[in-house]
């Protein structure tokens, strides 16, 4: 089937053919400045062509030729680089000047650097564990049988000295008639003339006989009920050595049992330890003694307070993170062990953009044991080590400065890697002029950066634009962010 055009039709077709090569010619001869007959005929009008020396690629702007030709990377035709009144001397700074239009159609926005002061708002997940310095083992201190449990399940609330079971052990037997032996003998030396050097020999011999029932679990009033009755017992009633819960009783009655054997496990609830899991970014802001805030989902709306008492000196290789420790109060009892928790730690920086730490500034605390805070010198409650100041074990900030720092927002510095780069706004300029400047950069805080060093305090900083002014200097073969050498 063949398809037959009217006159009408080809006419059309032929206008369309002759508009298409037109718009053609007119955009090469656009792109490519004119043909020599334009450049001439401006010559005859006395037109001053400029001269131009360098030839480039609008694609790789590297590319440089002392003629015309094809680019060596993309095969385009290079164009002439001529030089542009906007761009300053390659000498000085690296600037661009744009009109007032450009700068609207760029969408260039400004702010200046300001001084404030940043706090720095991290978010740690984690849960509640036990404070394993509040954690008893009561074992069985000599061989025997479990006659009796007074505490037959766990979770039993406990107070220090209560008594948990009774044991049944012949070997008790021998231990308490050398105690009353002992003591008869102390009390006919004290009756009788004796001489000084024997009547302290019996003494000792009925204080060592003490001392070896309280080493297994004998309390004064067990001993002084021995000494009352004046006869032995097989029996000994094993007791709580501090308040507590039951968490694991490992034991039943009747059961017999050697020694060392672990026969309950009581842990003190009062105070309990929050472990964190903080990545490597976050170790920056967090410091011993700084109050957190967390929540659990049992109590919803509700926060509840604590502080970091230990960061652990070695990184997970698993998980990649370092744990932090906080302690925090539970006397109320509404806090359990495994419950998962969610932390807030906000940090206050200083000029440097160090962490304000100065909650423990002029106390006093154990080397062994931080968690022990104490307003003057002592020794440990724990250990009994002396303590010392704060600020010699590192825990408050040298040098602080209550000065706030130099910050300009997030969507200025331009990356490349190695360094940081903005633009600033060129003061009292007749046109909008911006100059390239390189900066070094703290540590970022929410949607601002802590600028050490490179802009000074009121100075404007492109924060909207920056790309597209670095782009323009990019394709004008100008030092730039990835190219800081281009054209010298």
């Amino acid at each position: 089937m063949k398809l037959r055009f009217s006159g009408a039709d080809k006419a059309v077709r032929i206008t369309a053919a002759v508009i298409v090569l037109g718009f053609v010619f007119w955009t090469g001869t656009l792109f490519n400045g004119g043909n020599s007959d334009t450049k001439a005929l401006a010559a005859e009008q006395g037109g001053k062509e400029e001269p131009t020396h360098i030839w480039t690629c609008s694609m790789h702007p590297q590319i440089r030729m002392p003629k015309p030709g094809k680019c060596p990377l993309c095969f385009m035709d290079l164009i002439p680089l001529t030089t542009d009144k906007g761009l300053d001397d390659a000498t000085g700074p690296v600037r661009l000047t744009m009109t007032e239009n450009a700068k609207i159609l760029a969408g260039i926005a400004t702010a200046p650097a300001v001084r404030r002061g940043l706090t720095a708002d991290i978010r740690l997940t984690g849960k509640i564990a036990l404070d394993e310095t509040r954690v008893e083992m009561i074992t069985a201190r000599v061989s025997g049988r479990i006659d009796r449990l007074f505490v037959d399940y766990t979770g039993v609330p406990v107070k220090k000295g209560d008594h948990l079971a009774s044991i049944y052990s012949p070997e008790l037997v021998s231990l308490q008639k050398e105690l009353l032996v002992a003591a008869r003998a102390a009390a006919a030396s004290a009756v009788r003339d004796t001489a000084e050097m024997v009547h302290a020999s019996i003494s000792r011999t009925f204080d060592a006989a003490k001392e070896k029932l309280r080493l297994l679990g004998f309390s004064e009033n067990d001993l002084e009920s021995v000494l009352q009755r004046g006869t032995t017992s097989d029996h000994m009633t094993i007791r709580t050595g501090q308040e507590g819960i039951v968490l694991k009783k490992l034991v039943e009655e009747g059961g017999y049992v050697q020694t060392g054997m672990p026969l309950f496990h009581i842990a003190d609830l009062r105070k309990l330890w929050l472990l964190l899991d903080a990545y490597e970014s976050d170790l920056m802001w967090l410091r011993l003694g700084q109050k957190v805030k967390f929540s659990v989902e049992a109590y919803p709306g509700e926060s509840f307070d604590g502080s970091i008492s230990f960061i652990d000196p070695v990184v997970d290789p698993m998980t990649r993170t370092v744990k932090v420790r906080v302690i925090v109060g539970n006397s109320d009892g509404r806090l359990k062990p495994d419950m998962f928790v969610k932390v807030r730690v906000k940090a206050s920086l200083s000029k440097s953009g160090a962490v304000k730490n100065n909650a423990l500034r002029g106390k006093w605390l154990c080397p062994m044991h931080p968690q022990i805070v104490k307003d003057k010198t002592g020794t440990c409650d724990i250990c009994g080590m002396r303590l010392v100041q704060a600020q010699e074990l590192g825990y408050v900030t040298s040098g602080f400065e209550d000065i706030n720092p130099l910050v300009i927002p997030a969507t200025a510095p331009l990356y490349t890697g190695k360094r940081s780069l903005v633009y600033i706004a060129v003061p009292d300029a007749a046109q909008p002029t911006y100059e390239a400047r390189t900066v070094e950069l703290g540590p970022r805080v929410g949607a601002y950066y802590i600028v050490k060093s490179g802009i000074a305090e009121g100075e404007r900083v492109v924060v909207n634009g920056s790309f597209k002014i670095d782009g323009e200097l990019q394709i004008r073969a100008r030092p730039s962010m990835m190219d800081p050498d281009a054209g010298k």
